[in-house]
């Protein structure tokens, strides 16, 4: 498993982390139990979400271009 693998995965375990952590908010905003610390339960996963995304974004722009169909040969 490579680096980029990796992080793919780890993106999408920390996106479920979050809509069950979203999901937990609103039941508790519905109790009429408002707790800071369940509002803020949902930036935990954030944070390292928009990193990782952030990452996999850029990962085409920074990755050397390649030219299709171009070989040694063809450029003589």
């Amino acid at each position: 498993m490579n680096s980029n693998s990796l992080i793919r995965q780890i993106h999408r375990w920390l996106s479920i982390a979050f809509t069950v952590a979203v999901i937990a908010n609103i039941v508790a905003m519905m109790l009429q139990q408002p707790a800071v610390w369940i509002g803020l339960l949902a930036l935990v996963p954030l944070i390292p979400l928009l990193l990782t995304g952030l990452y996999m974004f850029a990962l085409p722009y920074l990755a050397p271009r390649q030219i299709k169909g171009s070989t040694a040969a063809s450029q003589i």
